[in-house]
């Protein structure tokens, strides 16, 4: 398993991740100009030359704003979604970031555990944050 940085030859595998797991994803073109900007930290899991999972964020002002985080159905439960968000932490780390912030659905219960077990907080809930369904949202921060 590799863990690195998005490129542009990703994002096909990447959009195809992006929809099967969310019922509002997000397009090809806004992957390919978020992980163009320089602030902006995106990462891809790579194994056996397949792309199984990715996560990213925005830099802003210090703090990383955490925007997608998915793994390919057939490949949860591997630890993927753990490891990539440590590489995600550690890189925001390195590039000056000293908190960092995501919203999470409330009855994705597993995702929640996971952000927990890497640190975050549970600070607050956004009322009707998510869409198809409507569902609050969990803010969490580290």
């Amino acid at each position: 398993m590799v863990i690195r940085r998005m490129e542009e030859r990703d994002l096909s595998s990447v959009v195809e991740i992006e929809n099967d797991t969310f019922s509002d994803p997000w397009s090809y073109e806004s992957f390919r100009k978020e992980a163009a900007l320089v602030n902006n930290i995106y990462l891809v899991v790579e194994k056996e030359g397949q792309i199984v999972g990715y996560c990213g964020l925005w830099g802003i002002a210090g703090e990383g704003q955490i925007t997608n985080v998915a793994v390919k159905q057939t490949c949860r439960n591997q630890r993927i979604g753990e490891k990539m968000m440590e590489a995600l932490l550690d890189e925001g780390r390195k590039a000056g970031l000293t908190a960092f912030t995501l919203e999470v659905r409330v009855g994705n219960l597993f995702a929640r555990k996971l952000y927990q077990k890497l640190g975050f907080r549970e600070e607050g809930i956004r009322k009707n944050f998510y869409s198809h369904p409507t569902e609050d949202a969990v803010i969490m921060w580290i």
